[in-house]
């Protein structure tokens, strides 16, 4: 096993391979706070990737209610129940990660779902846990709660599914960072499907292969972001390029998320794979359960996110999230808007800071009627 250093544990850790980082890496942020489990990025991502024969249960972008939700069926409540409990309260990650969990023989600590597993995809849809008692009102955090978890192939940078196969069939692009799978190397093992700890590589019974989220690599090598960002109604996406965690440029929106103001965490960071997917946590949920879902800083990450309107730049980089279907590689703060910019740096959307507000009166004069709704 290589010695690799993983940023967001702070610490080395043990993988299969020697890694050198990409230049860019293909990343994405979810703002939690907004999603509304729509699942218009689930069925633009289905109907554009997983239509064929085999591919009818796989869903390589879903979105599941926490903490009751999950598809596969409990992944993460199975893992993270192997692994054991870690502790997570500090930068420098001390517990195992699942390369150091692996039983002997093993590269990595993982299960394969069984069939079973994938039959429900909605279930704990819009279920909460805790109790609102009678005569009780809303705290924050809140007593009763439950938030919507989006999710996508986080494309790691140490990926499990790419250490674990024995046909060396998944890589690592170069270029961009993103993961894919050689359908053509690929004979059927399941070892992917074993190790991937998110449960985002999918075994297809009638070619005997596996098969994964692409990162919509054909848009991306365009310029543009991929279908569940282009199609999300309610902008709480954006996707574009990280740089090297200790080189952050602050001018390219998403190192100024995730590494500078550190306001997008990864999904389980101590599963030791430096996935690539990040999320701003929800406000509303209590940080003991965010904790162990998105490492240590989550409450640094809500008192950043709630304070956005008191920080332009902060506030720019956020309005950024569906303002437009092309990549901003940079962007700025010009006057009362923020602009994006191209690789090239043209520009290519400028939106306001602010949206306009319109008061109207209580009682509307000309059609005689009071408004009960005045904003």
């Amino acid at each position: 096993m290589a010695k690799v250093f993983n940023w967001q544990l702070g610490r080395e850790i043990d993988f299969p391979y020697e890694v050198e980082r990409p230049e860019k890496q293909f990343a994405m942020i979810f703002d939690t706070n907004k999603c509304i489990s729509c699942q218009t990025c689930t069925v633009a991502c289905k109907t554009t990737w997983t239509q064929g024969r085999g591919q009818e249960y796989m869903f390589w972008n879903n979105v599941e209610t926490k903490p009751y939700g999950y598809y596969p069926l409990g992944w993460d409540v199975n893992i993270l129940d192997a692994l054991g409990v870690q502790a997570m309260d500090g930068p420098v990650y001390q517990g195992k990660t699942l390369f150091d969990a692996a039983p002997t023989g093993e590269v990595i600590l993982g299960y394969v779902p069984d069939d079973r597993d994938y039959a429900h995809p909605n279930i704990g849809e819009d279920d909460s846990t805790g109790t609102m008692p009678r005569g009780a009102y809303m705290t924050a955090p809140h007593m009763q709660w439950m938030f919507y978890l989006p999710r996508i192939c986080n494309h790691c940078t140490y990926a499990a599914c790419l250490g674990a196969c024995p046909r060396q069939s998944i890589y690592k692009r170069r270029e961009d960072g993103i993961v894919l799978l050689d359908q053509s190397r690929c004979r059927g093992y399941r070892e992917c499907v074993k190790a991937c700890p998110y449960k985002k590589v999918y075994f297809n019974t009638q070619t005997k292969v596996s098969e994964k989220c692409i990162g919509c690599y054909p848009a991306v090598e365009g310029g543009r972001q991929t279908q569940c960002t282009t199609s999300c109604i309610g902008k709480i996406r954006v996707q574009g390029f990280l740089g090297k965690p200790d080189k952050p440029d602050a001018d390219n929106p998403l190192d100024y998320l995730v590494f500078i103001k550190k306001v997008a965490l990864p999904l389980y960071p101590q599963f030791g794979l430096e996935p690539n997917t990040y999320y701003i946590p929800p406000v509303h949920v209590p940080p003991a359960y965010l904790r162990q879902m998105f490492g240590w800083g989550v409450e640094r990450a809500i008192e950043t996110y709630k304070r956005a309107h008191e920080d332009t730049k902060l506030l720019a980089a956020m309005t950024l999230f569906g303002a437009t279907p092309e990549i901003s590689h940079y962007f700025r703060v010009d006057g009362d808007s923020v602009v994006g910019y191209d690789a090239k740096q043209a520009e290519i959307v400028r939106v306001p800071l602010r949206e306009p507000a319109v008061v109207r009166e209580l009682y509307d004069i000309k059609h005689k009627v009071y408004r009960t709704n005045i904003t």
